[in-house]
């Protein structure tokens, strides 16, 4: 889930895109700012259907279909509808992103290059027939299970930066293994790293075509009405459509017909499930710079104490490396069928979501530009290490302190 947290904005400073969804099958959208100012009415405006984009103390911004704003204005709260200069950056000047052939190009070089340090794996085809990638990673030989950590992006179709982060970071890890960094070498002489980089290529090719990003979210179903896409992190079986979502297939939110009802989220429950020793999931979404952690389905707290003291714990710690804010997702607004609800609440595995850099919509929002990607990579190195130390028991956060 994309949520933002911002400062306030000046109405001719928004680019969000065009006030019209420029894809085929799709229907008119808008840009709504909406007086809200706590959880609960922000819960009431997501429970509409509409997408929120960026959260201040006392207002939103939201993208919705016209039926949503008719629903969102008879809740009493005040609408305005947002100007758009519609002048988005073309996907040529953001070379340094990786498309779907490029990301397949990559990862194969990767395992190519360290032949016996990876494999890579396909875990599903998406709608129209592209392979989701697994890129492994275990230096050690051993056949002995590992403790195994799992890293994936690219949820959101517009979210390039979620994409590129994790690729990054496996090139980097890999890299550095390689020249021999002692403290890299003994932390993956015990892990186990699967890194899926893009868990929706149709809805990243489609955002990029044409030579100009679409903000486009969802992935590429054509759905009974004749529209495209369902939101695949409100897809996740856990707590499915209880809040947050939407069952109109038109929405930006739309949970889709059932519980992992797409192929690419039943590649990612398959997957995961298959994994015997799993302990750390983190997915990367762009932007705000959040660190967010279960529950997203209900303002109630995790009612195992200790688990909740090693999320906070944990969170703490790692935003103290990326700046990011820590917090239980619900805390902006209820959304649920996320990937992290479902891997905690039916897996029993720490999740966490990242929302990346920028943390302002004026700051480049969705599209901030290339020349962001490594320093987000950079400031993200120390809170990804931290989460493969801890998979082998992330407990031991309570027991024996923090850091190695």
């Amino acid at each position: 889930m994309s949520v933002k947290w911002i400062l306030p904005l000046f109405s001719f400073l928004f680019v969000l895109g065009s006030t019209k969804i420029a894809t085929s099958g799709s229907s008119e959208m808008m840009t709504l700012k909406i007086a809200a100012k706590n959880s609960f009415e922000r819960t009431l405006v997501s429970n509409t259907g509409a997408s929120i984009e960026f959260v201040k103390d006392n207002y939103i911004i939201v993208r919705a279909l016209l039926e949503e704003k008719t629903a969102i204005e008879k809740l009493g709260l005040k609408v305005e509808v947002e100007s758009s200069l519609s002048n988005l950056q073309f996907p040529s000047k953001d070379s340094e992103y990786h498309d779907y052939t490029e990301l397949v190009q990559k990862l194969r070089q990767m395992n190519q290059k360290f032949p016996n340090y990876t494999s890579l794996k396909s875990i599903g085809r998406t709608i129209e027939g592209r392979e989701i990638w697994a890129l492994v990673i275990r230096t050690n030989p051993s056949t002995s299970v590992l403790p195994q950590a799992v890293f994936m992006g690219g949820h959101h179709a517009r979210e390039h930066l979620s994409v590129d982060t994790p690729l990054r970071l496996a090139d980097w890890v890999l890299e550095s293994y390689a020249s021999e960094d002692a403290r890299i070498m003994a932390l993956l002489d015990e892990r186990e790293i699967h890194i899926i980089p893009a868990v929706n290529p149709d809805g990243l090719e489609f955002d990029i075509s044409d030579d100009q990003y679409k903000t486009w979210r969802k992935n590429r179903r054509r759905n009974s009405d004749g529209t495209y896409g369902v939101d695949l992190n409100r897809n996740y079986s856990y707590k499915w459509g209880t809040g947050g979502s939407s069952s109109n297939p038109r929405s930006d939110t739309f949970k889709g017909p059932t519980p992992f009802s797409e192929p690419e989220t039943q590649a990612i429950q398959s997957y995961v499930k298959s994994l015997t020793n799993a302990k750390i999931l983190l997915s990367f979404h762009t932007f705000s710079k959040l660190i967010l952690y279960p529950w997203g389905h209900t303002n109630d707290r995790i009612n195992k104490d200790k688990d909740l003291q090693v999320y906070q714990k944990m969170a703490e710690k790692m935003s103290t490396w990326n700046d990011y804010r820590p917090m239980q997702s619900s805390g902006l607004y209820i959304a649920s069928g996320d990937t992290t609800d479902w891997a905690y609440g039916e897996l029993g595995i720490f999740s966490f979501t990242f929302e990346l850099d920028p943390k302002e919509q004026w700051e480049g929002g969705f599209y901030p530009g290339d020349e962001i990607i490594q320093s987000v990579v950079d400031k993200n190195k120390e809170p990804f290490l931290f989460l493969l130390d801890y998979a082998d028991d992330p407990y031991r956060v309570l027991n024996f302190g923090i850091g190695r």
